[in-house]
């Protein structure tokens, strides 16, 4: 009896000693969905743009700053144009100066009569969320706030958000600007995103400029002597207050919070070749936006594996050939030109299978490629198909992920003997089948 208490007693242990080892490793274990208490939230692959998990997610709701993710890729991409550099230099003017002394809109004090560099601004935007740098950068890139509102509005079209309305570069209430508010546009409106419109804008940013990373995870910088502390409590703060917040891997993106729009957070975090980008939106408190990311961060990164399911070249086993006319071959083999890898909820391997859609152009009238053809020459695409029950999408609106479908050899056209003895089989051959048809026609 003894024994047997001893080796109770020992698994209680083991028990306890695991669960604690889970709770510092920042795990917890979730199960096949999430519970948020967030209004609206998404969890998305951002390798893919897989959507792993939503709530909500179409709810068009004030975004607060989380806006300025749109103002930091229209400046990023002004960088990369080379209409600007992060040296060029700018003066505040009158109204992001109005902005800066203003307490009410947590102001850093810009100074004016002094020269910014573009980067200088950049920092004080993407670590601390300020809006008279923004503003500043708005300007800028476009000349005034209300030309930019309008590039912001023709980029969220381009990206295809599907719910979106910008009306400043900041995320701030038009009421709270008066006189100040962007030209072209109403004095009372607000800034709208959906959790997947803010997701698919964070999806374009961390893979368009990955830099972006780079300033979105500085902790801590400091613009004219004053400190420049990051919002993000998710961070690997070596803090008492903020520690129970940190999250492996996390290096963004973007707050925000206005009284309208409650605590909202777009997260993004990677884990060895996994990255996972989460939106909350309209959660109670500062920390409790915090917390509802932990939960979906966990729920992502606990439920999904990055899985390679078809490699490159794979082939269809029924559709790996495609006819070929006017060629010295009468077919020509096709395969996928990339793998299909993406993040797969655990035991789920297996619901996945291939589809292949021709491109129409390429084929003539009878439904074959026509000779010369290239080797490796795109014929269409190769589609990922989910067989399974709980189907989200990807955030780009695609209804699965794609890889270019691609000939395996080159075919060369017949020279024109062959050609011409082609045709007259042809010719035979259909005066044979008239033939064929007339007697069974005349004896049936």
């Amino acid at each position: 009896m003894k024994a047997v208490m001893k080796k109770m007693s020992l698994i209680v242990v083991i028990a306890l000693l695991m669960i604690t080892t889970l709770s510092i490793n920042n795990v917890t274990v979730e199960g096949a969905s999430v519970d948020t208490e967030a209004e609206s939230a998404i969890v998305i692959d951002a390798n893919t743009g897989k959507v792993l998990f939503e709530k909500q997610s179409d709810l068009k709701l004030p975004p607060a700053s989380m806006t300025k993710m749109m103002t930091e890729y229209l400046v990023l991409e002004a960088i990369d144009q080379g209409h600007i550099s992060w040296d060029t230099t700018i003066q505040i003017d009158d109204y992001p100066y109005w902005l800066s002394s203003n307490n009410s809109f947590s102001g850093i004090g810009l100074i004016q009569d002094k020269d910014y560099t573009v980067r200088e601004l950049y920092e004080g935007m993407a670590i601390i969320s300020d809006n008279a740098t923004t503003v500043a950068l708005a300007e800028l890139v476009a000349g005034t706030e209300g030309e930019f509102v309008q590039m912001m509005n023709d980029k969220a079209e381009e990206m295809g958000l599907p719910e979106y309305k910008f009306v400043n570069s900041t995320g701030l209430e038009n009421a709270d600007l008066g006189e100040y508010h962007p030209e072209g546009t109403e004095p009372d409106a607000d800034n709208l995103l959906s959790a997947r419109s803010a997701a698919l804008l964070a999806y374009h940013l961390v893979n368009d400029y990955p830099e972006a990373l780079d300033y979105s995870s500085t902790m801590l910088s400091e613009l004219d002597d004053r400190p420049l502390e990051n919002l993000n409590w998710m961070l690997p703060w070596d803090n008492d207050n903020f520690r129970q917040f940190a999250y492996d891997g996390v290096d963004g993106l973007k707050t925000g919070h206005t009284k309208a729009a409650g605590y909202c957070f777009t997260g993004t975090a990677q884990q060895g070749d996994r990255r996972i980008i989460t939106v909350v939106m309209k959660t109670d408190s500062e920390s409790k936006r915090f917390i509802e990311t932990k939960k979906l961060m966990n729920f992502g990164f606990n439920q999904f594996e990055s899985a390679e399911l078809f490699p490159a070249n794979y082939q269809l086993e029924d559709e790996s050939e495609l006819q070929v006319s006017k060629g010295k071959e009468k077919t020509v083999g096709v395969e996928t030109a990339e793998p299909f890898a993406t993040m797969v909820k655990n035991g789920e391997e297996d619901l996945y299978s291939v589809r292949y859609e021709i491109d129409q152009d390429k084929l003539t009238d009878d439904g074959t490629l026509e000779a010369p053809i290239e080797a490796g020459e795109k014929v269409g695409q190769a589609i990922l198909v989910y067989d399974g029950d709980e189907d989200f999408g990807y955030i780009d609106g695609e209804d699965g992920q794609r890889v270019d479908l691609v000939t395996t050899t080159a075919v060369e056209k017949a020279n024109w003997f062959m050609l011409s003895l082609g045709a007259i089989g042809d010719f035979f051959s259909n005066i044979f089948s008239t033939v064929v048809d007339f007697f069974k026609g005349l004896f049936s």
